[in-house]
């Protein structure tokens, strides 16, 4: 079932032309065309069904710092000032909160892990709290348990991905910008090597700079273009509950289960780090590069099915721009959700939470998390392709950090000062990783 989602209308008319076009109306292309357009830069964006429809609505919410790694960190950091001040800017609420994270544990190794990573946060002026037996036991008291400890992250807190992405694709328009959905780009035109249009179902616009920012899509996209990029994706199955319970913490994390407040007072429920590994022509193809990664996460992915080969978006084949292309007969991915997990989450979330216990399944959804080997996203220009700009692969954190992304991409193309270094998201570590040359530009 599709994860719920604020509709938006589209723009009129696709333009001919267009300063800068950003593939995929998810958070990181929405919010790269959006501060595109506050800085009066001509931008189109284009979503192949409808805008933050994929994984942009099937997250648990939260934006956060808490256990982020140190590349990532400061991203996040600035990512939840830019959620605060979207709202500001716009003049509509996407429910960003800065409500708290909570995590609650019985694991001395973990607390001490959450405790070196507050000893390094420190130094980049991120606060959290560790929490002592007691303290933990008064914030978890919902939960009805003892536990050894926890830590706090005060300052992080989570947004509505039900409207936050659309609601920003509406600023877009309202600076100038243009949004079209159900629109897909089918490829790119060159000119002396170098980006000079887009070619969409509907026609093609003129451009000097693409962003592809298509999420789980973006290695088939890239395929066409004669140049690899590393990506996999796992299934992720989420489910949420119907309002009731009004005193649970709005965000809260424990051994075996997390809950997320929902706008409605409903809560989402999901089991940190479980998925399905769906084989697909491009697992395949790069197997070798996330072996390491899978070989960490095997006690909490199991084997899928050919789920993920029916949906299409990790094909190898080659489609020609002149007819219909893979995102076209699948405008939205929308995956089965595995029921086993479903039914297993709730259990957790009643034993973890007894309160859980009076409030029914409202509703359950799956959607595909795309990686890359170390677990970072790329962000930056293709080298031998000049006017390409992949961003890509942020691995289970797009969400909250997709503001600062879409600022920093925005800010490669305008040669603004970077709001965060982009040097740790270059594509270019692909090729020289540890696991071997893994990319061919």
């Amino acid at each position: 079932m599709p994860a719920p989602l604020l509709h938006i209308e589209s723009s009129a008319d696709l333009p001919r032309e267009a300063d800068a076009v950003v593939i995929g109306g998810g958070v990181v292309g929405v919010f790269t065309a959006y501060y595109l357009a506050r800085r009066g830069v001509r931008v189109a964006l284009l979503e192949k069904g409808r805008v933050a429809a994929e994984q942009s609505s099937r997250n648990w919410g939260w934006c956060r710092q808490q256990n982020r790694d140190a590349r990532e960190l400061t991203m996040a950091t600035k990512s939840l000032q830019l959620w605060e001040n979207v709202a500001r800017e716009t003049g509509k609420d996407t429910n960003f909160r800065r409500c708290g994270l909570l995590y609650l544990s019985q694991d001395e190794s973990q607390l001490a892990t959450w405790e070196a990573w507050r000893d390094f946060a420190r130094t980049a002026g991120v606060t959290t709290f560790m929490l002592g037996a007691d303290e933990a036991n008064e914030r978890g008291k919902a939960t009805g348990r003892q536990w050894k400890g926890g830590v706090f992250s005060p300052t992080d807190g989570t947004a509505d991905p039900s409207r936050a992405v659309p609601v920003v694709a509406r600023g877009i328009m309202a600076a100038g910008g243009s949004v079209h959905q159900f629109c897909a780009a089918r490829g790119i035109e060159l000119s002396a090597g170098r980006v000079c249009g887009v070619v969409t179902e509907k026609g093609t616009i003129a451009t000097k700079t693409v962003v592809m920012a298509g999420g789980a899509w973006a290695s088939s996209f890239c395929n066409q273009l004669g140049f690899k990029f590393p990506q996999a994706t796992v299934r992720s199955t989420i489910l949420a509950v119907s309002p009731g319970a009004p005193e649970l913490p709005a965000a809260l994390a424990g051994p075996d289960v997390a809950i997320t407040r929902r706008a409605n007072g409903g809560y989402t429920l999901a089991i940190a780090g479980r998925a399905r590994l769906d084989p697909t022509p491009q697992q395949l193809r790069f197997a070798r590069d996330f072996l390491p990664m899978f070989a960490r996460r095997w006690r909490s992915l199991s084997l899928g099915g050919l789920e993920g080969w029916r949906q299409g978006h990790e094909t190898l084949r080659k489609w020609s721009l002149d007819d219909v292309t893979p995102m076209e007969r699948n405008r939205i991915l929308d995956p089965r959700p595995d029921m086993a997990q479903v039914r297993l989450t709730y259990e957790r979330a009643c034993k973890f939470l007894p309160e859980m216990r009076n409030l029914s399944i409202a509703n359950s959804w799956a959607g595909y998390i795309d990686s890359t080997p170390d677990g970072i996203p790329v962000i930056g220009e293709i080298e031998g392709l000049p006017g390409f700009i992949l961003a890509a692969g942020f691995s289970g954190h797009g969400f909250g950090i997709g503001p600062g992304a879409g600022h920093l991409i925005a800010d490669i193309i305008t040669g603004m000062p970077p709001i965060v270094d982009p040097a740790h998201f270059r594509p270019e570590r692909l090729q020289t990783a540890a696991w071997g040359k893994v990319a061919e530009f």
